[in-house]
Parts: C-alpha cells; structure tokens; sequence
C-alpha cells in the first residue's frame, strides 16, 4: 500500500479537533454501485478493502482515507460507430440529414442505450492526512485527481479549508541551486534524474535518467542558463522521489533503509501488515514534509 505520488494540500492544523467523527461522516459517503444510466459513482471505502470494517485508519497524528469509484467503460469509438449507423439509416429512410441539435440528441440517446452494457472499471485513491503538520498528502500525481478526492473529503465532512500546497519561494530557482552545487537540507542527497528546460517560451528541454548528475555535461546546461523543473532525491536512504516545481513528488519508493524496519515486525493477516506498512509510510512522510517545509518555504494555510 505504498503510496507512489504525492499530491499535497495545507488545511490548518485546528481542524484536527473536528476529526472526532470522521469515520461516520465518511460512511454516509460510502461508495454506492454506479447506476445502469451513470458513467460513474465515487464514495469513501476502507482503506483495508472490500472486508474492511472501519472507513479509516489512524496511527498517531496520521490518517488514513481512501476514495473509491467505479467508472462505466464507453469508448467514444463505440458511440461515434452507433451515431454513424443511426445517421445512415434515417438518411436512407427519411432522405434527410440530422441537424446539430438533433444529432446531439441521438448522440445522448445511444449513450444511455450503451450504458447499462457497459464494463465497470473500479477505481481507488488513498490519501493520509498529517494532523500534525496541517497537510493531506493524495497519492496521485494528477492535480484533478487529488482534487476530485479533496472534494469529496470537503463534502462528507461539511467543510475542509484544504489548499494546494504553495511556496513562497521560486521551487525552479531552489532546485536550480541543489543541483548547481548549494547545500542541501540535512538528510536530503541527490538523485539520478533531473529535468532542466531554458527559461524561453519553447525551449530546449534535458531530462536524465539513471544519470550521475554532479557531472561537466550537467554543469554545462546549468551554466547555459537552463533551470531545474524536476530533480531525483533521497532522504536518508529510506525514501527516494522526484520533486516537481509543482510541488507533487513523483516515483516515491521506500528504500532498504525504510522497508528493513518491517522485517522485525511480526504481523498476523493482511490487516496487521498493512497497519505496520502504513506506520512505517505516516512515519516517513512525516520527516520527508518536515524537511522540504523550511527548505522551500511552503505557506501556511492557518497563516
């Protein structure tokens, strides 16, 4: 259950007393089967799965919720086959071809005659939420995605000041400095990626892959005046990821420095383990946001 992304957003750190009945309030939003005449149906599920009995977990400050939706599988090929032939065929018995608005209305019409055939794609998407530091992390790299689940959250519980995360500092400018040569923040050591693009509209792009970067090609490109968007680092040895100018940090893994600690831990069942997964990921995550906040100065949403 290691998340992969993170996709962050800031809410302040008061609501955490409102939290008290979040697994009821989460209930009431439990995914419902999508209907024979809707493309898609989201709601709250365990984060232990199907036979999970409570909406949400929690170890200390740390808070476990998972999105899940099933969507109905229509491929616009499929519709756009079905338009065609009901077009041909009033064509040739009516001799007439459908305007704008009738063509529209068929098209609808098809659509809901498909629906109901239609495959169902289940979906889900976790997020923990840091009492502590007032963020909720959405494993996602997909803005509309954590966005949609932050909508739902903002729902079920009746209000949820979350914001996307923001800095107050330029994030190109600070990556730019790592990988030019500027300390790092303690614990924080680079990676084997980077993204570099030329400041003009429609630039040269560079992006290194399993690639030393403390080297005379890279330093090349930076004394060019190309700027660092996304840029590969470690914390520790226990957890590895690109950090994006966005903020999102992409290809998260938990390394042996990290995964070793679950070794010594004895778990019965599915639930046990992903309770020590998770323990071990809340924990991580929560060093990982302790260090990039003063690194880039990331506001604030009770500020």
């Amino acid at each position: 259950m290691f998340f992969r992304n993170l996709t962050f957003f800031r809410f302040p750190t008061t609501l955490a007393k409102t939290l008290d009945d979040l697994d009821a309030r989460l209930e009431e939003c439990k995914l419902k089967p999508v209907g024979p005449s809707e493309l898609m149906s989201r709601g709250f599920v365990s984060p232990f799965g199907r036979d999970g009995a409570t909406m949400s977990h929690r170890v200390g400050d740390a808070v476990w919720i998972t999105l899940g939706g099933e969507d109905r599988l229509l491929p616009s090929a499929v519709i756009n086959d079905q338009l065609g032939r009901k077009l041909a065929e009033i064509e040739e018995k009516e001799g007439r071809r459908l305007g704008g608005r009738a063509r529209k209305r068929l098209k609808e019409d098809i659509v809901l005659e498909l629906l109901p055939r239609a495959f169902v794609r289940p979906v889900r998407c976790s997020a923990t939420l840091d009492l502590e530091h007032g963020f909720i992390a959405v494993d996602t790299s997909s803005r509309k995605t954590a966005e949609n689940l932050v909508s739902e959250l903002r729902h079920a519980l009746g209000s949820f000041p979350a914001l996307p995360l923001n800095a107050e500092a330029s994030v190109r400018a600070i990556l730019t400095g790592w990988l030019a040569g500027e300390a790092l923040p303690p614990g924080l050591a680079l990676g084997d990626e980077c993204e570099l693009k030329d400041p003009v509209d429609g630039g040269a792009v560079v992006r290194c892959s399993r690639h030393e970067l403390q080297v005379d090609e890279i330093r090349q490109h930076l004394e060019a005046g190309k700027q660092v968007t996304r840029l590969a680092l470690v914390l520790d040895d226990h957890v590895g990821f690109v950090l994006g100018e966005d903020l999102v940090l992409r290809k998260l893994k938990f390394l042996d420095g990290a995964v070793d600690q679950l070794e010594g831990t004895e778990t019965e069942g599915v639930a046990a383990e992903l309770d020590a997964r998770f323990a071990l990921m809340s924990g991580e995550l929560k060093r990982l946001f302790a260090v990039l906040e003063p690194a880039l100065k990331f506001s604030r949403a009770d500020a």
